[in-house]
């Protein structure tokens, strides 16, 4: 076997090692990390809440997201009309992306893009 060969063989069961840690991962994981990219897909904005302020919002009968309940520890995930996100004082809004900012929010408020039957309006 030439140099070439044995240095294209390495970097083959390099490429495997990595991708098989990859999938393993995504086994244990549950699918969890698509179902939360999935739920901030819909969102257009979003605010990271007080602990007791997400649950005033439970209380007005806004439904918590199950992928919340699913993530180690476990975080509120609401979807909440902007009027109301903006009557909340305390309300900080944080890039709608998946870093440290938005991970380390124990509960989150979440805005859903306009629909048609609500631009209309």
């Amino acid at each position: 076997m030439t140099e070439s060969h044995a240095r294209r063989l390495r970097e083959m069961r390099s490429r495997m090692l990595v991708r098989a840690f990859d999938h393993r991962q995504r086994r244990h994981a549950r699918g969890v990390w698509f179902r939360l990219r999935r739920v901030l897909a819909f969102a257009s904005e979003a605010y990271a809440l007080p602990r007791d302020e997400a649950e005033r919002l439970i209380a007005e009968g806004h439904q918590p997201e199950s992928v919340g309940e699913e993530l180690a520890p476990p975080r509120l995930i609401l979807f909440v009309p902007r009027a109301r996100v903006a009557r909340i004082a305390s309300a900080r809004p944080l890039a709608l992306r998946l870093n440290a900012e938005m991970l380390s929010a124990e509960c989150l408020a979440l805005v859903s893009f306009p629909t048609e039957t609500n631009a209309a309006r």
